[in-house]
């Protein structure tokens, strides 16, 4: 990465973020307050991720409490689909120059079961 273009947010301004930039040679471009259409890749992006996180929601009938959940997995789901600007890879791939396997994903909203150790599942048991 070689610029990022941000609003004035406390997280871009941040001494921290500051000593990171320079530190990786990152420029640092700032957009005026309440005009997102300056940033308009970055805009169109999370337009994008709310638009397939609502519509998750509403595939599997959930509530909007679900909402970070949904968006969460969209974005992981997003970060591992080809795209124009990365070539012969994925997102995820450029990112840790590792291949990546998705074969693990699952239908969002499915059912699911968690694992309890034996171990923990005595400790659950009546006493009575």
């Amino acid at each position: 990465m070689k610029v990022i273009r941000t609003d004035k947010g406390g997280e871009y301004v941040s001494r921290e973020f500051h000593n990171f930039c320079k530190i990786h040679g990152i420029y640092k471009q700032f957009t005026m307050r309440y005009t997102p259409q300056q940033n308009g890749v970055a805009e169109r992006k999370n337009i994008t991720i709310m638009e397939m996180g609502h519509n998750m929601l509403a595939a599997k009938h959930f509530s909007n409490e679900y909402w970070d959940e949904a968006v969460a997995n969209e974005v992981y789901i997003m970060n591992r689909c080809p795209t124009k600007n990365v070539k012969n890879r994925v997102p995820q791939e450029a990112w840790t120059s590792m291949k990546h396997n998705v074969a693990h994903l699952k239908v969002f909203g499915c059912v699911a079961y968690a694992h309890v150790p034996y171990e923990m599942r005595k400790k659950l048991d009546n006493k009575g």
